[in-house]
């Protein structure tokens, strides 16, 4: 017997109730440190029933989400651990400070058009 019929025939044998599958996927992800998934389970199971979502979209949309939010959180451990001081933004910015720098330019320069214009800053 392969392993794809052995997993299948393991999972029809089962026949849980939602409560019961409710249970075991929450117990399941808490096993395998899965806490996105836990955590949005309810509300993508309400959409996977809307949009009509195949097996394979909705699990693919409960793994990317997954995966988003460990590139969120990964992103938040890193700045932290580089030990800024703070953020800093350019609305922020004590342009009074330096009467050398023009706010106009700096905003102009912040929106990035210089880029896809192929212009130089400088």
């Amino acid at each position: 017997m392969s392993r794809t019929t052995t997993v299948t025939t393991t999972l029809r044998q089962r026949g849980l109730t939602e409560p019961a599958a409710l249970a075991a996927i929450d117990q399941a992800c808490r096993r395998l440190r899965l806490p996105t998934i836990r955590a949005v389970l309810d509300e993508a199971l309400a959409a996977a029933n809307r949009e009509q979502l195949s097996y394979q979209g909705f699990l693919a949309e409960l793994l990317l989400a997954e995966c988003d939010d460990r590139d969120r959180r990964s992103t938040i451990r890193r700045v932290k651990a580089a030990g800024f001081p703070r953020q800093k933004w350019l609305g922020d910015f004590d342009f009074d400070a330096n009467p050398n720098i023009n706010p106009a330019t700096i905003h102009q320069l912040a929106t990035g058009d210089w880029i896809s214009k192929a212009n130089r800053c400088a």
